[in-house]
Formats: structure tokens, sequence, C-alpha cells
């Protein structure tokens, strides 16, 4: 479902405006769509037809989307395997100090070679609907002040779903525009469409490397931008909405962790309105990546934020439960062998909830 057939819905059986924003306002806090207010009881506001009217709706709306399953981490984030109305499952992560992580895909077409969601392939689309459904389950569960579309899916490739989903979120919604953060590998839409809306996100950029010829194999299905191109498109965003661009860069072992990257992440990023995210990598069975050691992590930090980059580490959430964006999924619907679940059970180990990539 679209919200705009949510809302047309709602206008069929006579909610002028001020009453669908009233329920908007509702679904997004986690509370029943007739939810009444502190100063104000749903009867005394919404028209009898309303009234009458909502009941089916609201029940179609709770069928886009329910808590499969939970998986918390010892880091405080709490991992939701999310089941469609169709069957088809995503995953959402409540991250530590109000995050959240949202899907805009089932499965993804850019094929990252580090990520088990790309490894399906692209299955559907979600509607903007089911993206804002993922935000009131959520919110059922803990306070949301974030959200950033990094989970399942490409979201350039779901452009128009998601854009709705975040107008929604940074108005009825009440998150601030800078806490919207819509994650691409950079697709030149994104550049042209995001400028021109009310609300405009924070963007996160999938760098991975400085080397175009290495970027296409790890991104096989990304457009192919050189990095330095896709570096002055961020810089241009970032100066026009005022914050920065955050460049996401998964660390893989051997891949692209020299000091010959390192010094080319500096001539691209000195200066520039930017931070840069270094993510080790969190492993996906039987891709053969491996993290850097922790001790060099903590070297290439260093050494890029003493040669003028902004350089945050970020592990992903539930690092202690093992696992990649998508394996949560993965393994639900048998992708994974189920097998290694049970000698993990038998070693005393916890079941494996992936972190979001």
């Amino acid at each position: 479902m679209r919200l705009e057939e949510f809302h047309q819905s709602l206008a069929a059986i006579g909610a002028l405006p001020c009453h669908i924003g009233r329920i908007n306002r509702a679904w997004l806090k986690g509370l029943p769509l007739d939810a009444g207010t502190r100063y104000q009881k749903s009867e005394n506001y919404f028209p009898l037809s309303v009234r009458k009217g909502l009941p089916p709706i609201a029940e179609r709306v709770d069928r886009l989307a329910r808590i499969q399953s939970q998986h918390e981490a010892a880091d405080g984030s709490l991992r939701l395997l999310v089941a469609l109305n169709d069957g088809q499952m995503v995953e959402s992560v409540l991250l530590p100090r109000g995050g959240l992580c949202v899907s805009s895909q089932v499965g993804c077409a850019v094929g990252c070679t580090f990520c088990m969601t790309g490894k399906s392939g692209l299955l559907r689309q979600l509607g903007s609907a089911e993206i804002v459904a993922q935000v009131a389950l959520a919110r059922r569960i803990r306070p949301v002040k974030k959200v950033v579309f990094m989970g399942m899916g490409e979201p350039a490739h779901n452009l128009d779903n998601v854009l709705d989903a975040i107008d929604l979120l940074g108005s009825d919604g009440n998150i601030g525009h800078k806490n919207l953060v819509f994650s691409t590998v950079g697709d030149p839409r994104v550049f042209e469409r995001l400028p021109q809306r009310r609300i405009k996100p924070a963007l996160a950029l999938s760098l991975h490397t400085t080397r175009a010829e290495l970027r296409a194999q790890l991104l096989p299905r990304a457009p192919r931008i050189d990095p330095a191109e896709l570096v002055e498109l961020g810089e241009a965003y970032a100066r026009s909405v005022d914050y920065p661009i955050q460049y996401q860069w998964t660390l893989l072992a051997g891949v692209n962790d020299s000091r010959d990257e390192m010094d080319a992440l500096v001539r691209l990023l000195r200066g520039k309105y930017a931070v840069l995210n270094l993510i080790p990598y969190n492993s996906v069975e039987g891709d053969g990546f491996q993290r850097p050691a922790g001790e060099q992590i903590d070297a290439m930090k260093r050494y890029l934020h003493g040669h003028g980059v902004l350089t945050k580490v970020r592990d992903s959430a539930g690092q202690d439960i093992d696992g990649g964006c998508g394996q949560l999924r993965a393994r639900a619907v048998g992708v994974i062998d189920s097998s290694r679940l049970s000698r993990r059970a038998r070693a005393g180990q916890p079941d494996p909830a992936p972190p979001q990539g």
C-alpha cells in the first residue's frame, strides 16, 4: 500500500485533512488510528462517518507489517524480522539512542558482494505505507527520534515511495530533517530529486573505495560514477542543506584497508563537509571477506583523523549476535542452512540475529 491510497481511503469515509493528519500522528506514534489526545476524545473530534469507517481501514493498516521475531543484542540494539501482508519479510533495527534502521525493498538489485541482501536479488518494492509501518511498529516498543534508510534495499531504486515516506515522517512523524538519513550507492536521480523536496534528508553515500575499478567489483550493479565525482555531488548537496554528508566505508581486510587507500581518501575528503564512517565488516557466510584487526582499524581512524578527515568507526548494530544485513531474513526463508544455528546452540552460543549492514 502507498500512503496516497491510505489517505484516499480515509477521505472516502469523510475524513477532512485535519482528521487525516490526526490519524497519521496517532499511527506514527504506534497508537490505534482512532486514538484521542490528552485534551480531546476521538468521539468528540471525528465525524460519525469516520468513526464507523475507520475500523476496517485500521485492520488493513495493521496487516501491512507485523513483527515475526525480535533479537536483542548486548549493545542495546533490537533487530526485528518484519512480516509483510504477502508473506515476504524485511528487517528493521532499533538502534541505541533512539535510532531506527528501515528497509525499502525486499532484496536488492545492486548486488554488493559483501552483503547478504544483494545475494537474493530484488524481489519487490515496499510501498510507502509499508516503509512507514516499520516506524509505527518500532514506536510500540521504544521511542524513535531518527530514521535511517540503510536496511534492505537501495532507496534510490524505490525513490518515489521512499520520498513519500520521508515527507510523512518529517511532518506528522515529528522527526527532524537531519534525523532522516537517505543512504544510497549514488544514483544520479538522488542528486536531482532531493534538493527539490520540501523535506531534505541527510545523505549517506556508500563509497567503500577510492578506485573506480574496485568499486565496480564490490558494487557490481551500482551506477558507474567515479568516486571523485560522487564526492563532488555529495559536497554540493551537503552545502545546499547545511549538514554534512556521511560516507560509508565497509572495511574489508586486504581489499580497501591499505595505506594507499587511506592516502587517496585524504586527498578526496580533506576539507569536505563530510564525515567518514569506517564500518568493520561483519561476516556473511561463504563470501570470503574478513574484517581488519582491531589495532589496524584504530590506526586507520587515527591516521585519517590526523590528516584532516573527520572519521568515526561505526560497528554494525549487534556485533555479538553475528551476522550481516539481510541474514536474519535469509535464515528465516532457508537461504542459509539452519544447521549452523543448531551447532551454535549446542556450543551454548546465542542464535545469530544479524546487525544492520
